[in-house]
C-alpha cells in the first residue's frame, strides 16, 4: 500500500514538474514575441541582455542568499578557459533565437529549433569523426523531411528570421559539443550553469546592445504611449526566463530521459498551438503536417538514443563498421539536447 502511494506521488510530481516547465517555456516564448510584435520593442539584443541580467541575479539569490542549491566550485582559471567560451556560444544561441522571433512566427521558429539533433550529430561526425549507429542516422530522416516541408509551405516565411533560427540550431549544437570537452569533470545543473554563464553573457552582450540598439531604445522610451506597463512586461519576461531554468532543474530530476524527451516535443506542440491562438499567424495544412512530422521524428530520435544507451558496452555492431570506444561514440546525455531553452 505504501509503495503504491509513493508511486502515485512520483507520477503526480513528474506531471506537475512537466506542466510548470511547459507553462514557463510557452509563456517566455509568447511574451518575447509579444514584446517584438505588440509593444514594437524591436531590439532582440537588449531583450536578451535583460534576460541574462535577471537570470544572473536570480541564480545568485538561489545559490548565495536562499541556498536552495549548493554552489559548484570552479577554479578561477577554468572560468575563463572553460566557462567563457561556453558563455560566448550560449549568448549567440539566445540572441539568434530572439532575432528569429522578431521576424518569423513562433510556430515556425520552434519547428526549426527541433532541427538541433540533426545539426548536433552532423557536427560531431564532421568535427570529431564520431561514430553513430545507422539507427541514429535513420531517425534524423523525418526531422530533416519535416523541416523542409515546413519551410517550403510557411506562409509567413522570412529569410533573415529563418537563417537566424537555423544558425541558432548550429549554435546550440556547438554549445553541446563544447560542453562535452570544456566542462569535462564538472557536473553542472541548470542553476549553476546560469550562475556562471549569465554574468559572462551579460558582459559579452552589453556593449553590442548599447552600440547597435541604444539609440533605438532611447527613442522607444520617449515615444512609447504605455511606457510603464511595457517595461513591466519586458522585465517580467526576464524573471520568467530565470524561472524557466529553475523548472528545467526540477523536470530533469523528476522524470526519466525518455519522458523528458517526449515532454519536450509535446512542449513544442503546445507552444505552437498557444502562439497561434494569440497571434493568429496563418498556418497551412501542409505546414502543420511538416511540424508534426518533425516532432514525431524528434521523439523517435530520442527513443533510438535511449535504446542505444541501454546496450552494454560489448554489444556487437554491424560488420565493416569501425569499432569506436563507448565514451567517444555516444552523444551527451539525452537531457542536454533540450536544455537550449535556458534563459
Amino acid at each position: 500500500m505504501e509503495e503504491s502511494v509513493l508511486c502515485q506521488w512520483s507520477v503526480i510530481r513528474s506531471l506537475l514538474a512537466i506542466l510548470q516547465w511547459w507553462s514557463f517555456n510557452v509563456t517566455v516564448i509568447v511574451m518575447n514575441k509579444w514584446i517584438f510584435q505588440k509593444l514594437d520593442f524591436k531590439f532582440p539584443l537588449t531583450v536578451s541582455c535583460i534576460h541574462f541580467i535577471c537570470s544572473a541575479i536570480g541564480a545568485f539569490l538561489v545559490i548565495k542568499v536562499l541556498k536552495l542549491k549548493p554552489l559548484i566550485t570552479v577554479d578561477p582559471e577554468d572560468r575563463w578557459r572553460r566557462i567563457f567560451p561556453m558563455s560566448f556560444v550560449f549568448c549567440i544561441n539566445i540572441v539568434l533565437g530572439n532575432v528569429s522571433l522578431r521576424y518569423i512566427p513562433v510556430s515556425f521558429m520552434q519547428t526549426i529549433k527541433s532541427f538541433t539533433p540533426a545539426t548536433t550529430v552532423v557536427l560531431q561526425w564532421l568535427v570529431w569523426r564520431k561514430y553513430f549507429d545507422w539507427r541514429i542516422w535513420t531517425s534524423l530522416i523525418p526531422i530533416v523531411g519535416g523541416i523542409l516541408l515546413t519551410s517550403v509551405t510557411e506562409l509567413s516565411f522570412n529569410m533573415f528570421g529563418f537563417c537566424a533560427a537555423l544558425f541558432g540550431c548550429l549554435a546550440t549544437s556547438t554549445k553541446t559539443i563544447l560542453a562535452e570537452s570544456l566542462l569535462h569533470g564538472y557536473k553542472f545543473d541548470s542553476i549553476n550553469t546560469v550562475f556562471y554563464m549569465a554574468p559572462f553573457a551579460t558582459m559579452i552582450l552589453a556593449v553590442p546592445a548599447m552600440l547597435l540598439e541604444g539609440n533605438g531604445v532611447l527613442e522607444w522610451l520617449q515615444t512609447s504611449q504605455s511606457l510603464a506597463p511595457s517595461l513591466v512586461i519586458i522585465f517580467s519576461s526576464g524573471v520568467l526566463a530565470f524561472c524557466l531554468n529553475f523548472s528545467i532543474f526540477y523536470v530533469i530530476h523528476s522524470t526519466t530521459a525518455v519522458t523528458f524527451n517526449v515532454a519536450g516535443n509535446l512542449k513544442v506542440a503546445a507552444a505552437v498551438l498557444v502562439s497561434w491562438m494569440i497571434f493568429r499567424n496563418p498556418i497551412s495544412a501542409l505546414n502543420a503536417v511538416g511540424c508534426a512530422i518533425t516532432l514525431v521524428g524528434c521523439t523517435f530520435y530520442g527513443y533510438v538514443r535511449h535504446m542505444l544507451s541501454q546496450q552494454p558496452p560489448g554489444t556487437p555492431r554491424t560488420p565493416r563498421t569501425p569499432r569506436t570506444p563507448r565514451n567517444r561514440m555516444e552523444l551527451l546525455p539525452l537531457v542536454n539536447d533540450k536544455l537550449d531553452d535556458k534563459i
